[in-house]
Parts: structure tokens; sequence; C-alpha cells
């Protein structure tokens, strides 16, 4: 995800060493993507639906819909200014926030047409929401998690987060969780109290965050560590060393592994069984992931495409 600063003034970026076992490190040359789309612009956050494969373009102000079966970008919207921060899917419909209008655009799925704009702002440029069985799950500007009713289109409960709360899942279970990225803490959310019932500390400075395995994975921005927690005891069961310090990035689950991408280091893949990292693919692309249809999508920021790499073949 991008960074965000003025063209030409990047700042230094804080030295992203990867893991120390070389046995698992490969090339991104390596890595042959069964198809890739062409996205101007700057393709960013994903999200999966049953017959799709969707990206925001911050820039272009549209979310793009990739066909899996023809390979093919088949619809590109217009959502609003400046779609930031992670999109999901749900009630039929993709949901991407608006940086620059400070809004939530809702797109119909199989009409490929904006439906309706929400005034809450994201929390922030580099987060997310959730979908469960009957709401969104979105943290605000305001400092809070809203709960919105898709049916209305309505914020029906407003939950008080701890500072620096950007992004949210929900577990299998309906639980929802958000990082505070300025507190280390991973944080439940009973969606049937709209109360937290947990606070957990996790690495340092968690963002991104994946559900899956029974466990709830964060990405540790501060040390580059991958934290898993245990879904029944709402402890740290694990921390994984994958050597990804710094901004930006992305976490997913799929099929028993865990995928995270960054700048530098495109790919790393996790076992879930073991814990440990299993490959990790350096060299240029990446900044956005997101498994299914047995293939790994990573967003290529600054080349402008997304590419569809089969799961099998990392």
């Amino acid at each position: 995800q991008q960074p965000q600063m003025k063209k030409g003034n990047r700042p230094p970026r804080i030295p992203r060493p990867g893991v120390s076992d070389a046995s698992v490190k490969h090339p991104m040359s390596e890595v042959k993507p069964d198809a890739v789309f062409d996205v101007p612009g700057v393709p960013d956050w994903l999200v999966i639906t049953k017959d799709a494969v969707w990206v925001s373009n911050k820039p272009k102000g549209t979310v793009s819909r990739m066909d899996p079966k023809t390979n093919q970008v088949a619809a590109t919207i217009e959502v609003g200014k400046q779609p930031c921060s992670g999109i999901t899917a749900g009630f039929g419909s993709i949901w991407a926030p608006l940086c620059g209008d400070k809004a939530l655009a809702r797109i119909d799925a199989k009409t490929n047409k904006l439906i309706t704009t929400l005034p809450y702002g994201p929390a922030n440029s580099e987060g997310g929401l959730a979908a469960s069985k009957n709401a969104i799950w979105y943290p605000t500007d305001k400092g809070t998690l809203v709960r919105i009713d898709p049916k209305k289109n309505a914020v029906v409960a407003e939950i008080p987060l701890p500072p620096g709360s950007n992004a949210a899942e929900v577990s299998a279970d309906g639980s929802v969780w958000v990082t505070s990225t300025e507190k280390s803490l991973l944080v439940r959310v009973d969606p049937k109290t709209n109360k937290i019932v947990a606070e957990i500390p996790v690495g340092d400075k968690p963002r991104f965050l994946c559900t899956g395995g029974g466990s709830v994975w964060t990405y540790d921005q501060g040390k580059g560590t991958i934290t898993r927690v245990d879904i029944a005891t709402n402890k740290v069961v694990a921390t994984i060393e994958a050597g990804l310090p710094g901004g930006g990035g992305e976490i997913d689950y799929f099929d028993g592994y865990v995928w995270v991408t960054a700048f530098e280091h495109p790919i790393t893949k996790i076992d879930v069984k073991t814990n440990k990292v299993v490959g990790q693919w350096s060299g240029p692309g990446g900044d956005a992931i997101q498994a299914g249809f047995g293939h790994v999508w990573l967003s290529n920021l600054r080349e402008h495409n997304v590419w569809k790499i089969k799961a099998g073949s990392l």
C-alpha cells in the first residue's frame, strides 16, 4: 500500500532483511504467473468474491473487476476520490473506503455500478474493513469501529477503539478483530454486544491482519514479525520472524498457509502447521496480496499490474 507523501520525496525505508534461513529464499524471477492483468495507475487493495477478483486504484478513483476465467479486466468502476485502505466484499457488494471523499463507497457486484456512498471516512489510508454475516465493520477517522447494516446502508452501532486502530477482520465464529498499531494491541469485539471483550498485546505496531486456521494473524510493522493468536483462548501462540519491518504490505490466509507481501520481498509463505516461513521471494513487485481460486493474487503497485500465480507453484 502506498506511503503518503509528495512525489519525489520518499522517506528512507527501514532495511528489510527478510528471513535468515537461506534455504527458503528465492528470487522473484523464479515466479511465473499464470496471468498478468494490466491495470494503469496504482493497482493496490484486493478482494475476492465467488466469481471475480477486485482491485482498487487510488490515483484513478476506480475499482476494477478481474475475471479469473478469462484472465481479463472485465469492468472498471468510478467510485470517488482516492479509494484507499483495504476493500471488502459482502451482501452482493464491494465496499471501498475513500480517502479523498472521507467516505465509504458501495458497488453492486452484479451490475458493476456504484450504489451509494456513506459519509464515513477511513481511519487510515493503510487499514481495512470486514464483512460478517449481517454487518460491515469499519474503523473510521473518528477513532471508532462502526457497524453498518447493509439493508439500511446506515450505522447501527459505534464502538470506541484504542488509539491508532486501522484494520478489521471477522473470524469464522463471527468475532470482529481490530489492530491498534499505536498501542500494539489486537482487540476482539463481540458482535452480540458490540463491546470489546479482549485486548491482546501482540508484536510491535501490528496493522494488517487475517484469520484462518483457528487463529488471527497480525503483520507487525515495527519488527516485521507475524503474530499468531489462538481464537479459542485469546493467547499469542507463535511469533514468526519474517524480516519485514516498515510500512505497507498485506497478509492473507489460504489453504493452510499465510501469505505476506512487502516491498523488496513480495511473497512470504508461512506454513500454519509449523509456524515457519517455508518460502520467501525477493525482488521487485508486490505490496498487496490475496489468495483464492487456487491462486495467489499479487498487486504490483509500481509495475501497474496484478499477477495471478498458482499457489501450488510457490
